[in-house]
């Protein structure tokens, strides 16, 4: 068809251990130059960042690389373990530890991670646990300690819980985002509900960084966060708090977008997205 167009993002499968159990890890990417991992929010897949892997500025200059947590999209959960005979709950090791384990399956050298939301709170513990692994981090939504977010009525029995996900999370998102993008977004989630409340655990059970910022090595790996004014779960002040204690780290307010600004609003996230790679870089945007 004359008006057919072929997407140059790939999709790719990669297997390897994490804690003696096997993952096969779905993934997409688009881009050559220094890789760019990105990490989806809680409960949520790699299509998030479909804006960003399409975007051709950032392409032709990174990498960027977008997977599917274990348990979400077309990642399964692991392949040997009988892992629906327990509950599911994210652990920061267990999250750190995959992160890492798939970055050295692709053979990445001088990864620069991202993530938004708990992926943002999980760069922080990159940063502070693997400094030597990656060449700079940017929590997007992150802080050192998110609670209250962990809560049953997620899945109760009672509701339909692809659509309290979904949802759920509509008022995180800026009122001035394009409808379509917000739409889009809560179609996302209408889809990972299964997966949501493990992964709350991790964002605000299992991880607090809280005393801890001040032993992240600011001067082996570069922290640049990124945080939307629209956010209440994560509000520009705790992400500007967390900064604050972490040496060389910076702190971008982002204006006009909520908690989920690469699949809200790509077109206005990506210019502090360009901004933060410019620090990470020394270059002023």
């Amino acid at each position: 068809m004359a008006n057919a167009k072929i997407s140059s993002v790939v999709g790719r499968y990669v297997s390897f251990d994490v804690e003696e159990e096997e993952y096969k890890v779905f993934y997409l990417e688009n881009g050559t130059g220094q890789p760019l991992v990105c990490q989806h929010t809680a409960g949520c897949h790699n299509h998030q960042w479909r804006g960003l892997l399409e975007d051709e500025e950032i392409t032709e200059n990174y990498r960027v690389i977008a997977y599917d947590l274990p348990r979400h999209g077309k990642s399964d959960p692991p392949l040997n373990k009988e892992w629906w005979k327990e509950e599911y709950k994210l652990t920061a090791d267990f999250f750190t530890k995959f992160i890492v384990a798939f970055c050295d399956a692709l053979e990445l050298e001088n990864p620069i991670f991202m993530g938004s939301s708990f992926g943002g709170n999980v760069a922080l513990q990159l940063a502070l646990h693997y400094p030597d692994r990656f060449d700079a981090v940017i929590p997007v939504e992150g802080a050192d300690y998110s609670p209250g977010f962990y809560l049953d009525w997620w899945q109760h029995p009672h509701a339909n819980a692809a659509q309290v996900c979904a949802s759920g999370v509509w008022d995180l998102m800026a009122p001035q985002s394009p409808d379509k993008e917000r739409w889009a977004t809560w179609f996302y989630y209408s889809q990972g509900a299964e997966a949501f409340k493990g992964d709350l655990y991790y964002y605000s059970v299992d991880h607090d960084l809280r005393g801890k910022l001040e032993q992240i090595q600011g001067d082996k790996v570069k922290v640049v966060m990124l945080t939307g004014s629209y956010d209440y779960l994560t509000p520009p002040e705790a992400g500007k708090r967390t900064a604050s204690q972490i040496k060389n780290a910076e702190f971008i307010e982002m204006e006009g977008i909520g908690h989920f600004p690469m699949s809200e609003n790509h077109e206005e996230f990506r210019k502090y997205l360009l901004q933060a790679l410019s620090a990470i870089h020394g270059v002023k945007a």
